[in-house]
């Protein structure tokens, strides 16, 4: 948990202010102009993303999840955000082109820019993390050479810094939207199971 925690805090010191105030922005946008924002993502990515869009939710945004039978169709009005820390997970890339080819603002968060999924994308934001395109199969040989990188299986420092970095964004959007969490426990589901 340690060795993840501090790769988090260092990730913190790596992700441009630009690209977060640039996301951020985007958002407020789509959120004064009442835009639907699609957020979408697959396996571990889209879990974190299913989590973002509920936060989007509690504050009042018009947010989807890519995937769910009540999503609506997209505009160039609206946004869609997303979340591949590879960048080419093919699903991700065919949904972000067909947003893109309607005319949405497309956001890439990935740890490679320069990916299928970054090149598509209006903005970037680049979280780092280690990818599945990693290979496990030299773990041993580069921790020996002292080539040390945390031992966390596929994608997970991706999805655990993107996770932490969107609970952020949702603060620095409580703050600049001047929404409470009282507004936020009101839209909050009330029938769960």
């Amino acid at each position: 948990m340690k060795e993840i925690a501090n790769f988090v805090i260092k990730a913190t010191e790596v992700i441009e202010l630009k690209e977060i105030d640039n996301f951020v922005n985007a958002l407020i946008e789509a959120y004064n102009m009442k835009a639907k924002v699609l957020v979408m993502g697959a396996g571990r990515s889209g879990l974190v993303g299913k989590a973002f869009a509920m936060r989007l939710l509690h504050m009042g945004f018009n947010s989807y999840v890519l995937g769910e039978t009540i999503v609506p169709s997209i505009t160039k009005e609206d946004l869609a955000i997303a979340i591949s820390g590879s960048g080419r997970t093919q699903l991700i890339v065919d949904a972000a082109d067909a947003a893109k080819k309607v005319g949405s603002k497309v956001i890439a968060l990935t740890t490679f820019p320069d990916s299928p999924l970054g090149s598509i994308a209006d903005m970037v934001v680049k979280i780092p993390g280690r990818s599945k395109i990693s290979k496990m199969d030299d773990y041993f040989t580069r921790q020996i050479l002292g080539l040390h990188e945390p031992l966390a299986p596929l994608g997970t420092l991706f999805e655990d810094t993107t996770m932490i970095f969107l609970d952020g964004v949702v603060y620095n959007l409580m703050t600049k939207l001047n929404i409470s969490e009282d507004q936020m426990r009101n839209r909050h589901a009330n029938i769960e199971f």
